[in-house]
């Protein structure tokens, strides 16, 4: 992909900004994050190593903005901006709402006037979703379908903020034992990196307008096995309990899905 015109929404998030380095490579990347230091600090470093970057503080909430940042047309939109932490969703339920579902149509209203592709970011716990941020995920899931256009589907991303190899690194740090919610927690897992150059894959697709692509991330991982590796041994581990929200053991296609799944290299399309 070169010369292109690519806008990222939470292009300032662990996703958006992996995405932004891989993309502004070959073409001119505009970023946009409620996030204003992180947003600012990732155009100028990109200016400086000669990248045509780009970016803005906008909420995706904000039709108003986002009629200013959309006299430029982009070639594609790609949305990684959301509520993604399941527990304090639960808490503030609407806010899950109102980013993760009306801030996608707002996004889909000015894709379908601009004429651009769009790529959503979605995430396995939109799975038998047990959760209000998985059942906003899926929502979103359904009306970017619907409107024609590809949701990318994954599990978790180590190193992005809030995953747990953030939260081990600053208890290693502090002397304190890692924690886990259960014994029998398992979870996909993928670096920021390979997740990235995923979605990239998908963008130049064939016949995926409309569908939702799984990347197939192979085996589900136990995190307390994940931990004791990490220490080295079986000792410092400090159980907590399964946080509000949370699933035991996460899929990445429901069962219904699995049966019309097609396989595609390293993808599954539905």
């Amino acid at each position: 992909m070169e010369n292109k015109i690519i806008y990222i929404f939470g292009g300032a998030g662990s996703i958006g900004a992996e995405l932004t380095r891989q993309l502004s490579v070959k073409n001119r990347v505009y970023i946009f994050d409620i996030n204003e230091t992180e947003m600012f600090d990732l155009v100028e470093e990109l200016k400086l190593e000669g990248r045509e970057v780009g970016g803005g503080v906008v909420d995706i909430r904000d039709v108003t903005a986002l009629q200013r940042v959309f006299a430029l047309h982009p070639n594609y939109i790609i949305n990684a901006a959301a509520r993604k932490h399941v527990t304090p969703m639960e808490e503030t339920p609407m806010e899950a709402v109102s980013v993760n579902i009306e801030g996608v149509v707002n996004l889909l209203s000015f894709a379908v006037e601009t004429d651009s592709g769009f790529i959503q970011i979605s995430t396995d716990k939109v799975v038998n979703a047990c959760s209000v941020m998985g059942a906003t995920k899926r929502v979103a899931e359904l009306i970017v379908r619907n409107a024609g256009y590809t949701s990318v589907r994954f599990g978790n991303v180590m190193g992005s903020r809030g995953s747990v190899i953030p939260i081990w690194q600053k208890q290693v740090d502090q002397g304190k034992p890692l924690t886990v919610t259960d014994a029998n927690m398992q979870r996909y897992m993928m670096t920021i990196e390979e997740a990235c150059s995923l979605v990239i894959d998908v963008m130049s697709m064939d016949d995926v307008d409309g569908k939702v692509v799984c990347l197939d991330m192979g085996e589900r991982v136990k995190i307390l096995d994940l931990a004791k590796k990490i220490l080295g041994k079986e000792d410092g581990i400090r159980m907590i309990g399964m946080r509000p929200g949370e699933m035991l053991v996460e899929r990445l296609m429901s069962e219904e899905e699995e049966s019309r799944a097609e396989k595609r290299g390293r993808f599954w399309v539905l």
